[in-house]
């Protein structure tokens, strides 16, 4: 399965870089590809391209704010899940739960 994401938090420091650290250790626990972008303090890191956005079987957005370049999603509404940065960080299976959901390998 691969997994991108985008994280972002109010202030765009710390909460951005913990979810997406959570998400990528709970992604590469599951044997998942995972690819994270952060929307944070110091603009776009690791931005997602659109090739990767549309190949992803999930997309997880772990926004406190809006997101930069929202349109870049919008052919992904049927594969998106929106899980908050501190539950994110708090309960990182709640990611793979979540995909697994989506894709239809929930049992």
């Amino acid at each position: 399965m691969k997994i991108v994401a985008v994280t972002s938090c109010a202030t765009g420091i710390a909460h951005s870089y913990m979810a997406a650290e959570a998400i990528t250790k709970a992604a590469k626990k599951a044997g998942y590809g995972v690819r994270v972008e952060i929307q944070g303090a110091m603009g776009l890191e690791n931005k997602l391209s659109q090739a990767q956005i549309d190949d992803a079987d999930v997309v997880v957005l772990s926004n406190d704010v809006g997101l930069v370049e929202p349109g870049r999603f919008d052919a992904s509404s049927d594969k998106i899940v929106r899980i908050p940065p501190h539950e994110v960080i708090t309960h990182p299976e709640r990611v793979v739960e979540s995909a697994r959901r989506i894709t239809g390998e929930a049992s």
